[in-house]
Protein backbone atom coordinates (compact mmCIF):
# COMPACT_ATOMS: atom_id res chain seq x y z
CA UNK A 1 0.00 0.00 0.00
CA UNK A 2 2.98 2.25 0.03
CA UNK A 3 2.78 3.22 -3.64
CA UNK A 4 -0.89 4.08 -3.57
CA UNK A 5 -1.91 7.76 -3.44
CA UNK A 6 -4.91 8.67 -1.33
CA UNK A 7 -7.83 10.56 -2.94
CA UNK A 8 -7.67 13.24 -0.21
CA UNK A 9 -4.07 14.01 -1.16
CA UNK A 10 -5.01 14.41 -4.82
CA UNK A 11 -7.96 16.67 -3.91
CA UNK A 12 -5.89 18.91 -1.63
CA UNK A 13 -3.17 19.15 -4.26
CA UNK A 14 -5.76 20.19 -6.87
CA UNK A 15 -7.19 22.88 -4.58
CA UNK A 16 -3.70 24.23 -3.87
CA UNK A 17 -2.87 24.33 -7.59
CA UNK A 18 -6.14 26.16 -8.37
CA UNK A 19 -5.38 28.77 -5.70
CA UNK A 20 -1.87 29.35 -7.04
CA UNK A 21 -3.03 29.69 -10.65
CA UNK A 22 -6.01 31.86 -9.68
CA UNK A 23 -3.77 34.24 -7.73
CA UNK A 24 -1.48 34.89 -10.69
CA UNK A 25 -3.83 37.43 -12.26
CA UNK A 26 -4.81 37.76 -15.84
CA UNK A 27 -3.41 39.70 -18.73
CA UNK A 28 -6.54 41.92 -18.87
CA UNK A 29 -5.25 44.23 -16.11
CA UNK A 30 -3.47 47.26 -17.45
CA UNK A 31 -1.74 49.75 -15.18
CA UNK A 32 -3.37 52.82 -16.71
CA UNK A 33 -2.75 56.18 -15.05
CA UNK A 34 -5.63 57.64 -13.06
CA UNK A 35 -7.20 60.95 -14.09
CA UNK A 36 -5.95 64.16 -12.50
CA UNK A 37 -7.23 65.23 -9.09
CA UNK A 38 -10.53 67.13 -9.60
CA UNK A 39 -9.96 70.88 -9.48
CA UNK A 40 -12.37 73.02 -7.46
CA UNK A 41 -13.40 76.24 -9.25
CA UNK A 42 -15.54 79.00 -7.76
CA UNK A 43 -17.93 81.25 -9.62
CA UNK A 44 -19.92 84.27 -8.46
CA UNK A 45 -22.87 85.88 -10.23
CA UNK A 46 -23.26 89.62 -9.57
CA UNK A 47 -25.49 92.19 -11.25
CA UNK A 48 -22.65 93.12 -13.65
CA UNK A 49 -20.79 89.90 -14.42
CA UNK A 50 -19.98 86.30 -13.57
CA UNK A 51 -16.45 85.59 -12.39
CA UNK A 52 -14.68 82.23 -12.26
CA UNK A 53 -11.49 81.55 -10.34
CA UNK A 54 -9.00 80.30 -11.33
CA UNK A 55 -9.37 81.37 -14.94
CA UNK A 56 -6.44 79.31 -16.27
CA UNK A 57 -5.61 75.68 -15.44
CA UNK A 58 -4.71 72.35 -17.02
CA UNK A 59 -7.18 69.95 -18.64
CA UNK A 60 -8.92 67.37 -16.50
CA UNK A 61 -11.90 66.97 -14.18
CA UNK A 62 -13.30 70.13 -12.56
CA UNK A 63 -16.14 71.02 -10.20
CA UNK A 64 -17.41 74.56 -10.66
CA UNK A 65 -19.39 75.85 -7.66
CA UNK A 66 -21.41 78.94 -8.58
CA UNK A 67 -23.05 81.30 -6.10
CA UNK A 68 -25.82 83.69 -7.13
CA UNK A 69 -25.39 87.03 -5.32
CA UNK A 70 -28.19 88.79 -7.22
CA UNK A 71 -31.84 89.23 -6.33
CA UNK A 72 -33.18 87.08 -9.21
CA UNK A 73 -32.79 83.43 -10.23
CA UNK A 74 -30.40 82.61 -13.09
CA UNK A 75 -29.33 79.65 -15.19
CA UNK A 76 -25.62 79.24 -15.92
CA UNK A 77 -24.11 77.58 -18.98
CA UNK A 78 -20.56 76.30 -19.43
CA UNK A 79 -19.74 75.93 -23.11
CA UNK A 80 -16.62 75.68 -25.19
CA UNK A 81 -14.83 74.14 -28.10
CA UNK A 82 -11.91 71.88 -27.22
CA UNK A 83 -8.80 72.20 -29.41
CA UNK A 84 -9.21 68.62 -30.65
CA UNK A 85 -12.08 69.68 -32.95
CA UNK A 86 -14.56 67.36 -31.26
CA UNK A 87 -18.14 68.36 -30.51
CA UNK A 88 -18.73 71.52 -28.50
CA UNK A 89 -19.03 70.87 -24.78
CA UNK A 90 -22.12 72.42 -23.17
CA UNK A 91 -23.63 72.00 -19.71
CA UNK A 92 -26.36 74.10 -18.09
CA UNK A 93 -27.39 74.29 -14.44
CA UNK A 94 -30.17 76.17 -12.74
CA UNK A 95 -32.09 78.16 -12.15
CA UNK A 96 -29.94 79.18 -9.21
CA UNK A 97 -32.03 81.09 -6.68
CA UNK A 98 -30.73 84.27 -4.99
CA UNK A 99 -28.00 83.53 -2.43
CA UNK A 100 -27.98 79.86 -3.44
CA UNK A 101 -25.27 77.73 -5.08
CA UNK A 102 -25.09 75.09 -7.82
CA UNK A 103 -22.35 72.81 -9.20
CA UNK A 104 -21.19 71.90 -12.68
CA UNK A 105 -18.93 68.84 -12.95
CA UNK A 106 -17.11 68.37 -16.24
CA UNK A 107 -13.96 66.79 -17.63
CA UNK A 108 -12.58 69.73 -19.61
CA UNK A 109 -10.24 69.25 -22.53
CA UNK A 110 -7.69 71.80 -23.71
CA UNK A 111 -9.32 74.90 -25.22
CA UNK A 112 -11.34 78.05 -24.42
CA UNK A 113 -14.62 77.94 -22.51
CA UNK A 114 -17.26 80.54 -21.64
CA UNK A 115 -19.38 80.59 -18.48
CA UNK A 116 -22.46 82.71 -19.10
CA UNK A 117 -25.68 83.58 -17.39
CA UNK A 118 -28.51 82.38 -19.60
CA UNK A 119 -31.43 84.31 -18.13
CA UNK A 120 -30.12 87.77 -19.08
CA UNK A 121 -27.61 89.29 -21.48
CA UNK A 122 -26.87 92.20 -19.12
CA UNK A 123 -24.46 90.05 -17.08
CA UNK A 124 -21.02 89.77 -18.71
CA UNK A 125 -19.73 86.19 -19.28
CA UNK A 126 -16.48 84.77 -17.88
CA UNK A 127 -13.80 83.13 -20.02
CA UNK A 128 -11.80 80.07 -18.94
CA UNK A 129 -8.55 78.98 -20.60
CA UNK A 130 -7.76 75.26 -20.26
CA UNK A 131 -4.17 74.26 -21.01
CA UNK A 132 -2.42 70.90 -21.42
CA UNK A 133 -3.60 68.01 -19.21
CA UNK A 134 -2.69 68.05 -15.51
CA UNK A 135 -0.58 65.20 -14.11
CA UNK A 136 -2.10 61.87 -13.12
CA UNK A 137 -3.36 61.35 -9.57
CA UNK A 138 -1.83 57.84 -9.45
CA UNK A 139 0.70 58.87 -6.78
CA UNK A 140 -1.78 60.93 -4.70
CA UNK A 141 -2.92 59.43 -1.41
CA UNK A 142 -6.32 59.59 0.28
CA UNK A 143 -8.44 59.93 -2.86
CA UNK A 144 -11.83 58.27 -3.11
Amino acid sequence: MRGMVRPATILSGGVLMAAVVGGCGGSDFKNKPRPAVPLQLTGVITDKNITVSPGKFGAGPVTLTIQNQTETSHTVTLEGAPLQKTATSTQTVGPINPLDTANIQQNLKEGKYVVKVGSTSAIKAATITVGPPRKSSSDTLLLP
